[in-house]
């Protein structure tokens, strides 16, 4: 069952309840409330409840395509992927990525290995 599936007596959901729905575990939902990916709200007792809307939130910004930072493509291009897995990655074009890595790592040749002159 989805979010948008629930019905309107199901206004707060308990976390059991969401780890159901998303078929994780309830660690992991105590963990996506840490690190803001749900927002819960706290009944009188101090138990989580998870609003439906908070639940949509999830799952849109889970739909969204990442997007690339330069730290992200840097470090990842420094591990040792090159320039069209990391453009794959993000669905960004070969030349987009390549622009985005130039000027702040050294591009490796097409052997691996950076130019000689560095």
């Amino acid at each position: 069952m989805l979010p948008d599936e629930l019905s309107p007596d199901d206004d707060l959901l308990k976390p059991r309840e969401v780890a159901e729905l998303f078929g994780v575990r309830t660690t992991t939902i105590a963990r996506w409330a840490r690190e803001g990916r749900l927002s819960p709200l706290r009944t009188p007792g101090g138990h989580r409840r998870y609003t439906r809307s908070s639940l949509r939130k999830l799952l849109a910004d889970a739909a969204r395509p990442e997007e690339p930072t330069t730290d992200d493509a840097v470090r990842l291009y420094e591990q040792g992927w090159s320039i069209r897995q990391v453009a794959e990655r993000f669905d960004v074009s070969y030349g987009t990525m390549r622009r985005l890595l130039r000027g702040r790592t050294t591009l490796r040749t097409r052997g691996g290995h950076p130019p000689d002159d560095y």
